[in-house]
């Protein structure tokens, strides 16, 4: 079995956000990255787990800078076998799964795991544009998976309830929370990752379909309005001239 799995660098959570060069770039000065949670918590553990009671090997990959290195080596520490990273700027979720979709053609995976979403964009695209340019079955928010004779079973949430599906290899599957729990690297794994191999490859040729115009900081909250205890009726007034409903 081989798994492909596919990570992202995003800031951290705690980062404070700015924009420059007339709001069209998110300034990274002073921000500190890591390797996307949705990808690490859920879809790279996974496979490391499918791994170690099928056999087989994991494949991490991510489109990005050198600067990117250091959170695939992180994956590598977790678990991972080997790494790809495709010597690009991710611009689009369009441009980035074209690249991963090309390299997975060349190398026949068995299964495609990569969150559910960025914690910075929460677009959630990538994984369906990756299997639509592989013409394979896509299954997303998944919250457990198991493998049994080339068949996935996949459960994921849906509203009231839970939905249970099946299907063949291979498949793209996005990860939600309920899929693995989260590894932390140990000595060993940080020494071993260090050895193992991180290919960087050049991008295939591809159009950006989309592009970032500007971006913009969402309103700030305003200030808190005590009201009389007494005074039902601004209470109601507030409510219903004031509140909204985020």
């Amino acid at each position: 079995m081989k798994y492909l799995v596919c990570i992202s660098k995003t800031p951290e959570t705690t980062a404070k956000i700015a924009f420059k060069d007339g709001n069209s770039t998110f300034d990274t000065d002073g921000v500190q990255f890591i390797l996307n949670p949705y990808d690490e918590w859920y879809a790279l553990v996974k496979a490391i787990e499918l791994k170690e009671a099928n056999g087989g090997t994991v494949t991490v990959i991510n489109v990005g800078g050198a600067g990117n290195d250091t959170i695939i080596r992180k994956a590598l520490a977790i678990g991972a076998d080997e790494a790809v990273r495709v010597n690009a700027d991710a611009k689009s979720g369009f441009f980035v799964a074209k690249q991963i979709a090309e390299y997975a053609k060349a190398n026949q995976f068995d299964l495609i795991l990569l969150g559910k979403e960025t914690i910075d964009y929460n677009g959630s695209e990538v994984g369906a544009m990756v299997a639509e340019f592989m013409e394979l079955p896509y299954l997303s928010y998944g919250t457990d998976l198991q493998i049994n004779e080339g068949v996935a079973t996949i459960k994921r949430d849906i509203e009231g309830g839970s939905e249970t599906s099946k299907t063949s290899l291979p498949l793209v599957v996005s990860a939600a929370k309920g899929m693995a729990e989260q590894r932390i690297p140990n000595m060993r794994g940080i020494m071993m990752a260090k050895r193992k191999p991180l290919n960087v490859i050049e991008p295939v040729a591809c159009e950006d379909l989309s592009i970032v115009v500007s971006y913009s900081l969402p309103a700030g909250k305003s200030s808190v309005k005590m009201i009389d205890p007494e005074n039902m009726d601004e209470l109601v007034r507030l409510l219903q001239e004031e509140a909204k409903v985020i």
